[in-house]
C-alpha cells in the first residue's frame, strides 16, 4: 500500500482530535476524507505529513514511518495545507521554481499551460495576489506529476465553480498518470465526482468507508401508486418509508428487473436517482451538518 495508518490517534488531555484511524490508500487511488469542521480531517493530514507527533499508532508512506522517518516519507508527497503561508517577495513562477528546487524536482513542462487553465498570471508578485490567486499558484505546485501521493486539505476553498471543475479534472489526470490523491473536503459533490473511495470522520473517528463504484449501483426511488400494492421480493429492493400510497425505496443491483416491476404498476409519480453520499452523510452527521 502507498499510505497506511494503524490506530493513528492524537489527543490533547482527555480530548481526542483523532481516535484510532485505520485506513489504506493504494497506488492510483483517489480517496476523499469527509466531515464537518472539527471532525479531525486536518489533524489526520498533519499527522500523516509528520507535522504533529501521534499520541499513539502510526502512519507510513511506502513503508517509511511518517514521524520517525519523515524525511524519506515526505520525498514521495506533494502537499497543500488548508491555510497557506507563501513567500511574497517572489513572483508565482519564481516561487514554483524555488520550491521545486528545494525538493530536487523538475518544474512540470506544461506549467504555462496549467497557469492558463487556472486563469492565473504567475509572473506578477505574490504580494499583489488575492488569497484565491495565491491558492491557484499553490495548486500549480502541488499538482506535481512527479509525486507518488498528492495530499490536499480542503483544496477547493476560495475557488470559483469553474476553477473547482478545473482542479477536479487535474485530480482525474493525476490518477491516470498512476498517482494517488488524498484530500479532505466537506463538499459531497466534488468527492462523488473524482473519488474511488471515501471515509467519513465524526468527532475524530472514522465511522464509515465507502467504495464509490459500489455506491453508484444504488438508487433512491420515490414512487406514488394509484392503489396499495405489495412490494415484490426483488433482490436489493428495500422500503425506507411509506406514507399511504407514497413509497420511498432504495435499490442496488441490475436496474432491468426493477424497471420491469415499476412498468407493470403504472405509477402516478416516479423518480429514480443515484443513491449518492448525501443519505450516508446525513445519517452520520444529521440534517444540520
Amino acid at each position: 500500500m502507498l499510505l497506511e495508518t494503524r490506530d493513528l490517534s492524537k489527543c490533547y488531555g482527555d480530548f481526542f482530535a483523532l481516535n484510532n484511524l485505520n485506513m489504506v490508500i493504494a497506488p492510483s487511488e483517489v480517496y476523499g476524507l469527509l466531515g464537518p469542521n472539527g471532525a479531525g480531517k486536518s489533524t489526520a493530514l498533519r499527522l500523516i505529513m509528520g507535522f504533529l507527533q501521534p499520541s499513539s499508532g502510526s502512519a507510513s508512506i511506502l513503508g517509511h514511518n511518517c514521524w520517525t522517518d519523515g524525511v524519506n516519507a515526505r520525498k514521495k508527497i506533494a502537499y497543500l495545507p488548508g491555510e497557506l503561508r507563501l513567500y511574497e517577495n517572489m513572483s508565482g513562477r519564481q516561487l514554483i521554481s524555488f520550491l521545486s528546487g528545494l525538493r530536487n524536482r523538475p518544474i512540470r513542462p506544461d506549467l504555462s499551460k496549467m497557469a492558463k487553465i487556472f486563469d492565473i498570471n504567475i509572473d506578477i508578485p505574490m504580494a499583489t495576489m488575492s488569497s484565491g490567486m495565491k491558492r491557484k499558484v499553490a495548486l500549480l505546485l502541488v499538482l506535481d506529476p512527479y509525486a507518488d501521493l498528492i495530499i490536499m486539505d480542503e483544496p477547493t476553498n476560495t475557488l470559483d465553480p469553474n476553477m473547482r471543475e478545473a482542479l477536479l479534472d487535474e485530480v482525474k489526470a493525476a490518477k491516470q498518470r498512476g498517482q494517488s490523491v488524498f484530500f479532505s473536503s466537506h463538499v459531497l459533490s466534488e468527492v462523488e465526482t473524482v473519488c474511488d473511495r471515501v471515509g467519513v470522520l465524526r468527532k475524530g473517528q472514522l465511522v464509515h468507508q465507502q467504495s464509490m463504484a459500489e455506491l453508484k449501483t444504488g438508487r433512491r426511488i420515490r414512487l406514488r401508486l394509484f392503489k396499495d400494492l405489495p412490494l415484490p421480493e426483488l433482490q436489493g429492493l428495500h422500503l425506507i418509508s411509506r406514507d399511504q400510497l407514497l413509497l420511498h425505496l432504495e435499490h442496488s443491483g441490475p436496474i432491468e428487473p426493477l424497471m420491469q416491476w415499476i412498468g407493470k404498476l403504472e405509477p402516478i409519480e416516479l423518480s429514480v436517482e443515484p443513491k449518492g453520499l448525501d443519505g450516508i452523510y446525513r445519517k452520520i452527521h444529521g440534517e444540520g451538518s
